[in-house]
């Protein structure tokens, strides 16, 4: 497996990394706890060495899940969690309230470790930008924890180019992780100049569109109860319908380079940038095997220049997230 840095961080992790939180939570229920550490275990002998959870995810059984799996691994990999919210395992597990007051932060940092199973956490996120809290607060916050030991990195998601700025004049800010696929590109407009002037990694999350840009997900698809999509407007069978051309888009440039559409995807988004690292999670180890192989799919400055020309001239229908969500990013 290719290694890359997180910007100037000194940060080196795997091309792909392994996004958890499906394992636990969001797109269906979860998965066996055994078959589960065995997708994570298999990643790491694949060369996976950056892997993702947060404390929400379950909440908290995702990691406890990522610290079991990776406890064999102590010192080989990067594990990477978040803080932010407030989560109530006793109802369900929703995410309602923000929460970055500096002493949760700390908090939620003694929490982690303890089930994560580590001495420090490799990369700590501030899950969604809290209004109530100023980020020189939050940054202060971790630049704290950094000091005594606790956390190696910190990190922002689905922060604006100001909100990141500023953070990192407090503590330098090791990577982003926001959405950015060829499902959701908005972070081209800003982010990711702002990104390369100061130096930060970008890691996306959903950068196979929640599933959609596989082709495994069509019209008539039907989402379980626990599945997040099945609120999130992007996956109405209405406008699953009219993104199939994305999809279609995909399959003809995979089908030139002898590849899936995941493969495109993910090969995309790796030939934009040497400091972006996606994060694709998985269930299945045919699926992780195929992500894997996106490595392998070299795409020339002239396939980016005519995937790109393609793909701007559809238009993708609904939002990405319901409104409550909706209102927490970019801010």
């Amino acid at each position: 497996m290719q290694k890359r840095m997180l910007g100037k961080s000194g940060l080196e992790v795997s091309a792909l990394g392994f996004g958890c939180m499906g394992l636990s939570f969001g797109f269906g229920p979860p998965t066996e706890k055994q078959t589960a550490i065995r997708v994570i275990r298999t990643a790491v002998e694949r060369g996976v060495t950056f892997f993702d959870t947060a404390e929400v995810y379950g909440p908290f059984t995702n990691e406890e899940l990522v610290g079991e799996a990776l406890a064999p691994f102590r010192g080989q990999v990067v594990i990477a969690t978040k803080f932010g919210w407030e989560a109530n395992p006793a109802d369900g597990g929703k995410w309602n309230a923000l929460n970055s007051r500096p002493q949760h932060i700390r908090e939620v940092a003694e929490a982690s470790l303890r089930r994560l199973g580590v001495d420090a956490i490799d990369l700590f996120y501030q899950h969604r930008v809290d209004l109530n809290v100023p980020i020189e607060d939050v940054a202060g916050a971790v630049k704290d924890l950094i000091r005594a030991g606790k956390v190696k990195h910190f990190g922002l998601s689905e922060a604006a180019a100001r909100t990141i700025r500023r953070a990192h004049a407090v503590q330098p800010v090791t990577a982003l992780q926001s959405e950015y696929s060829l499902f959701w590109r908005q972070p081209e407009e800003e982010i990711l100049p702002t990104l390369e002037e100061l130096g930060i990694g970008f890691v996306p999350f959903s950068p196979l569109g929640k599933g959609f840009l596989t082709g495994a997900i069509t019209a008539e698809t039907k989402f379980d109860s626990t599945d997040f999509r099945s609120i999130v407007p992007r996956f109405t069978e209405e406008n699953r319908r009219a993104n199939q051309a994305l999809v279609d888009l995909l399959t003809r440039f995979a089908a030139q380079k002898k590849a899936t559409p995941a493969q495109i995807a993910l090969a995309w988004l790796l030939a934009k940038k040497p400091w972006i690292v996606p994060i694709p999670g998985t269930t299945k180890l045919h699926r992780l095997e195929e992500n894997l192989g996106a490595v392998n799919v070299h795409l020339s400055p002239e396939d980016l220049r005519a995937i790109e020309t393609a793909s701007a001239e559809i238009r993708v229908a609904g939002e990405r997230y319901p409104a409550f969500h909706q209102s927490l990013v970019n801010r």
